[in-house]
Order: C-alpha cells, then structure tokens, then sequence
C-alpha cells in the first residue's frame, strides 16, 4: 500500500491536523513543511490547498504571526478564512525578500523595476512592528534577518536608500517615505550591543548624527509645526493593502526615530579617553518595548491620521490622555554655533559630521491637565470650548494667557473671553475607558512642569563635567490631529531665554519623548538654531 494512498484515506479533520502540524513545527518562516504532504497527490492537493481549504491556512497564520492589534484596530471582519490566507501568502513571500536581500540592494532595485515592491515590503515590516506582540518580532529578526537587510539598505554603498552614495558626495540623504519607514525600522530592531567599532560604525554614526541632527533638512512632523489645527492640503499619503482593506496611511518622519537610535549610540557607545563615563541616574534610551502591541496604537492612529486631511482640531488617538503626567529623565544637545549658522547657510553635511556636540542632562516633572465639556452637554457653550490656537513659538498659547494652578486643576484666563476656562489634573482611566470614552469628548490638554539641569559635554568619545545650568519651567500644549507635543521652556534665573521644545512620545508606558528644541527669536517659518533631545520615564 503507497503511502499516498494510505493519505488518502484519512479522514479530512485527520489530515488537517496533520498538515496544521507539518506547517507549525517551527514558529517562523512560511510553512515549508507543508509542501511534501501538498506533493502526495491530486486528492490531497485539492483538500488542503488553499483555494479549497482557506481555514487551515488561517489557522497557520494565528499560529506564525500575531493578529490581536490588528483585530482592535481594523475589526473582527480581517478574521474571515480567506483574507488572513491571503495575508499569509503575501507575508511569506515579502519575508522571503527581505531575507534574500532582494531590494536592499540599488542595483536589483533597478534591474527589477521594482519600487513599489520596496514601498510594500517596507510597510508591511513597519506595520508588522506596529502589530507585534512577540511572534511579529521573530519573524522579522529570526528568519526574515531584518537587521542585516537595514544594514545594507543604510549603510551599503549600493543600499537602496541612496544614503552611503549621498554622504561620499557630500550630499544630504534622502529625505523620502521609503526612508522614513526604513529608518523606524532601524530604530525598532535596534540591538547597540551588537554594533562593534570599525570601518563600518563609522558610517553608522554619520548617518544618525546627520539625520538627527539636520532640523532645517529633516522635519520633525508633517504637518508643518507652525498650526496647532492644520489647514486643509493635499494629503501625501500612500494606499496599502492591509489584511485586503485599503488603507491611506502615512509613516511619521524620520527624524525622530534617527534621534532616538543617534543619541542611543552616543551614550552607550561612547568610551571615555580617561576616566569613568559619568553615571546617568536613569536608563539611556534603548530599543522600545516592543512585546506589547498596546504600546504602539497612539504611533498606528497618527499613520491615519497622517494619510487624511483636512485634519481638524479633535483628538483620535494619536495621543493616550495621561501618556505624558510623571518624571521623565534624560537630555538634550546642542551643536557648535558656528558650525550650525554655516549649515543654515546652505552649508554640506561636512561642517555637521565634523562639528562638536554638547549634552546636558535634565529631569522634567509634568502634569497634564485636560479640558472635558460635561458628557450631557449638547453644544459647547464657551466656557468649555478649547483655547484659541496662538503662538507657535510659545507653544501655541495665545498672547497674554494667564494660567493659575491649583492641587486638581488649572484656570485658564484668555485675552477677550469672558469666562476663565478650568482644565482638570488627568486622573487615571483604564485603557478601554481612554479609548471609548475620554478619547472622544477631550477638547485640550495643557502640561505645565519644572526642570532640574545638569551640565556634560562629549565629542565624539570624551565626557567632561561642567556647572549645573538650572531651574526652569515648562508650558506646553499637545496638536490633536497628531499627538505633536510643544513644551516652552523658560529659566527660572538668570538670562537664558526662552526655548521651545517640540516632538513626540514614541510608544506609551513605556514610550520614549523624543524630538528637537530651538530657539524662539528666529520667526517660526524660518530654519532657527536647534538641537535634539530624548527622555525616558523615571523607573
């Protein structure tokens, strides 16, 4: 008796928890061992191919990929037999590009005609990030290789970003969406452990250091910064299909990821010449957590709304009310004036590398208050209705508010108002309540904060102590449409100025602040002196 027609006469549910086996031994990668039970023979073939039998091939991907982020976000409707069998296929073949290194490389991108391949492959690993919690990763990592695929991508002299090619004609690395989803991709598969120096962490290096640092060449968010409520334009987003629906998304910049992946190599890659690294009293940002798809559905709903407009004043959950209320330690840097006043002048990415960088650590103490019309409310009447959208050069608050603090709560005093408006200290929620409830009915939120400040300074690989700078306060409001956050800072003593600070919280419990400050003389639709910074949350 053959052993395929021995097959043959299995019972179906038999046989399908056989291949269900065959196809799951390993966690990763397609289910190669299906294929010589599909090879026994035409009845066999027919009964579990997927045409005929799309629930075992559901089945599989429940098994190999993690689907509970995408049912919260997109519906129960993703879970029918034949779209996660098709969403199986095409992960399993876009994997094995990645892992063959099929458009990394600038000259099989080119032969093969293929950029709109490169455009999908890359979202479908950003989007599988954003989903993951646990299985994503390994896929990724494990049998795609996602890390040595970015790697050539990056800093190959033929990688498909153009960047190592771009830098040896002292030019600036492209600034494109291919490039800003590659570069969340580095950041999120970041491992600086795993980076040795040598010839090659030199281009590392100057690739983070120019992207981070380059604020007049790399944005910080689209839209522009400039309007806390966005007017209507043309939306620059990209069709992808997602478990076979339509989505018109668009990727954050790059520049926050670079930021984050630049100052971590900084910090933790950095030797001192003699002595002992100055001990930081909090963690230096690393890699994000990314084990917990709840993490990543404020950096998910800013992608929608990102890929729509026009954009509106209401919040949608781009930010998590409450994300930001806590101590956060960290630091921010500056570059040599000099040099950054001859880079504003349309000077190359030489005069960048090459100039000295200075940090200084800090810890910021926030609360968030938020305003809330009553749930019964049919209409807002104005003591409810936000404050108007002001300065963006003082975080938007309109010229002449008058703010006093009280244990719970704020008033909020606006120049031709009549009613002072009374926002709320954020109590917490748990996340469902966030998301259905508060969510929905949230009008503003301010964050008020105090600042201590510590003085160091590195070039490359020295640390050198100096005098401590200060106290100074925080004000800031958060942009609904995208979660952008605008903190002014303003020192307590002495003549220091005023300083906007301005990005995003990346992740959520366990999210990193992370973005660009500058100054507040140089008007708001011009490129002004600007640094970055990174803070963690206090453990």
């Amino acid at each position: 008796m053959t052993a395929a027609f021995s097959l043959e006469n299995i019972p179906q549910e038999v046989l399908e928890h056989i291949a269900l086996f065959s196809a799951t031994e390993t966690v990763t990668g397609p289910p190669s061992g299906l294929l010589p039970l599909l090879s026994c023979c035409r009845s066999i073939y027919r009964s579990l191919s997927s045409a005929s039998n799309p629930h075992l091939y559901a089945r599989i991907f429940e098994h190999k990929f993690d689907i509970g982020a995408a049912i919260r976000r997109l519906g129960t409707q993703i879970t029918v037999a034949t779209v996660l069998s098709a969403e199986l296929q095409k992960r399993c073949i876009y994997l094995k590009r990645i892992r063959a290194k099929l458009d990394s490389s600038r000259g099989h991108l080119d032969s093969a005609g293929s950029p709109d391949i490169l455009s999908e492959v890359l979202w479908l690993a950003y989007l599988m990030m954003l989903e993951n919690d646990g299985k994503n990763e390994r896929q990724l990592r494990e049998y795609a290789r996602m890390e040595a695929w970015l790697w050539e991508y990056w800093f190959s002299d033929n990688g498909a970003s153009l960047t190592a090619q771009m830098i040896r004609q002292d030019s600036w690395p492209p600034d494109n969406e291919i490039n800003s989803l590659a570069m969340w991709l580095f950041w999120f598969l970041l491992k600086p452990d795993q980076y040795k120096r040598g010839d090659d962490f030199g281009m590392v290096t100057t690739v983070l250091k120019l992207t981070a640092l380059a604020a007049n060449r790399y944005e910080i968010c689209w839209p522009d910064w400039a309007h806390f409520v966005p007017p209507p334009q043309t939306s620059d987003s990209t069709a992808i299909s997602h478990f076979s629906e339509i989505q018109r998304l668009t990727p954050p910049p790059l520049a926050t990821p670079a930021i984050l992946a630049y100052l971590t190599f900084a910090i933790q890659l950095s030797i001192p010449v003699r002595g002992a690294a100055p001990k930081f009293p909090y963690s230096p940002p690393t890699g994000p957590s990314l084990m917990q798809s709840r993490e990543w559905e404020p950096d998910w709903q800013r992608c929608i709304n990102l890929g729509q407009s026009p954009y509106g004043g209401e919040f949608s959950g781009a930010y998590m009310p409450g994300s930001i209320e806590g101590v956060w330690e960290g630091f921010f840097t500056y570059t040599e004036f000099t040099a950054y006043a001859a880079l504003l002048s349309g000077g190359p990415p030489p005069i960048l590398h090459k100039s000295l960088v200075a940090q200084h650590r800090q810890t910021w103490k926030l609360r968030e208050y938020r305003l809330v019309p009553p749930s019964d409310a049919d209409s807002y009447p104005d003591n409810t209705r936000p404050l108007s959208s002001g300065d963006p050069l003082r975080a938007y608050f309109p010229l002449g508010t008058h703010i006093r603090e009280s244990s719970s709560a704020i008033e909020v005093r606006e120049p031709g108002r009549q009613d002072a408006l009374r926002y709320l200290r954020w109590a917490p929620f748990d996340s469902d309540e966030i998301s259905n409830r508060e969510i929905q009915r949230l009008q503003d939120i301010i964050i008020l904060g105090e600042v201590s400040q510590f003085d160091f300074f590195f070039s490359n690989i020295t640390f050198q102590g100096h005098s401590a700078w200060g106290q100074f306060n925080l004000i800031g409001r958060i942009r609904p449409c995208d979660g952008f956050i605008s903190l002014s800072k303003e020192y307590l003593a002495g003549d220091r100025g005023k300083w906007l600070y301005r990005g995003f919280l990346v992740g959520n419990v366990n999210g990193n602040l992370a973005g660009r400050w500058r100054d507040t003389l140089s008007p708001s639709h011009v490129s002004g002196y600007e640094g970055c910074f990174v803070m963690s949350r206090r453990r």
